[in-house]
Order: structure tokens, then C-alpha cells, then sequence
């Protein structure tokens, strides 16, 4: 008891009203990046619907395998990291860090697929700027597809490692046994944001990938 009371810092009355503090404060965080991410997508859909053809025509470039791919890695990691935070309830810190290790692997995966998707892009000359080249009609309207594709991806990207840093000092700490049933917060929290972040490419995914195919 005497370690969980030297957890709870000076302004908070108690190990609960820490608890709360906290997943309150990563719940209004997770607002404010939904509200970032809502600028984008409100982005797409006015262009989507403007240029609807040219929209539906340049995402065939996209490879809809490697997007099928991550989306089931994303959902395992989202899986695993559920696992951890169960497993640190429990005290069972040894399982903890192996679906943290998890976790942080399936990440990984997903970032390596990406950079793959972005050369093969490099390669085709899809990306936008001088050196765009676009095979298919209506060139100009593809360019700001992939401007947006480019901006969505790679800013959800940015997340994903930002994620797996914060994982990999969770891990750490877990390795250190830091956190136990009584105290498992940070854990938590570091979840609230990779389901958050999971849960952006379950909507990039089809938005992108998959416009016009049946």
C-alpha cells in the first residue's frame, strides 16, 4: 500500500481520483486529435464528391492487398494491446510485456508495409510535385487525390511512431515492475491511444483504398 500511496502525486486526493484525472485528461487529448483528423477527412469528402471519377480512378493505384494487410495487423495489435492492459490489471507482469513486445512488433509491421507502399509510389512517379506522372485521364485531380492520400497516410504514420515510442518506455517500466493491479494507469492510457489511432486507418482504409471497387 505504501508504494501505490508514493504513486498518487501531491495534488490528487487519493489513488482514485489520480486514475480518473488521467483517463479524463487522454479522453480530451484523443478529442482534440479526432477534431485534428476531422479537418482532413472533411477535406476528402468535399473533394471526393467534387471530383468523384478522378477520386475513384487514381485510387486503383493504391494496392488494395498491402492496405487488407495492415488493417488486420492493425486489428491484432489492437488485440494485443487489450491483452496487456488485462494482463497489467492482473499483476501479471511477465504476460504484460510479452503483448506489450506484441504490440510494438505488429506496429512495426505496419510502418514496413507503408514505407514499401510509399517507394513503390516514389518509383511510379505518384508522388505529388514536379515529378508527378499520372497514366490514367484527368492527371491534375489524381495529383490531389494523392496529396490527400499522402497527407492521411502519413500523419496516421506519424502517430503509429510516436505510438510504438511510448510503448517502448511502458514496456520498460513494465520490465521494471512498475505497474501492478493497484497501479496500471499509464497502461491504460498508452492503450486509449493506440485503439485511437487503430481506429483512424479502420476509416482510412476504405475511404482510400477501396472507392469505386465491388
Amino acid at each position: 500500500m505504501s508504494e501505490l500511496v508514493s504513486r498518487v502525486q501531491h495534488h490528487f486526493a487519493d489513488a482514485e481520483q489520480q486514475y480518473e484525472s488521467a483517463t479524463f485528461g487522454m479522453w480530451v487529448f484523443l478529442v482534440t486529435e479526432i477534431m485534428f483528423f476531422a479537418g482532413l477527412f472533411t477535406t476528402y469528402i468535399v473533394y471526393r464528391h467534387a471530383y468523384s471519377a478522378a477520386f475513384a480512378e487514381a485510387s486503383h493505384h493504391l494496392d488494395v492487398a498491402f492496405g487488407t494487410f495492415n488493417t488486420v495487423v492493425l486489428i491484432g495489435s489492437s488485440l494485443t494491446m487489450a491483452l496487456a492492459i488485462a494482463a497489467a490489471k492482473q499483476s501479471k507482469q511477465r504476460s504484460t510485456a510479452i503483448y506489450l513486445v506484441a504490440t510494438i512488433a505488429l506496429g512495426c509491421v505496419f510502418l514496413g508495409v507503408k514505407s514499401f507502399e510509399y517507394a513503390h509510389k516514389f518509383h511510379e512517379n505518384l508522388f505529388p510535385g514536379a515529378n508527378f506522372v499520372y497514366p490514367g485521364p484527368d492527371p491534375a485531380h489524381a495529383e490531389l487525390f494523392f496529396s490527400i492520400y499522402f497527407a492521411m497516410t502519413g500523419l496516421h504514420a506519424l502517430h503509429m511512431v510516436i505510438g510504438i515510442g511510448v510503448m517502448s518506455v511502458i514496456l520498460k517500466e513494465t520490465l521494471k515492475g512498475s505497474y501492478n493491479a493497484e497501479y496500471f494507469t499509464p497502461v491504460e492510457c498508452a492503450g486509449l491511444y493506440w485503439h485511437f489511432v487503430d481506429l483512424v486507418w479502420i476509416y482510412l482504409f476504405p475511404l482510400l483504398y477501396l472507392i469505386g471497387r465491388h
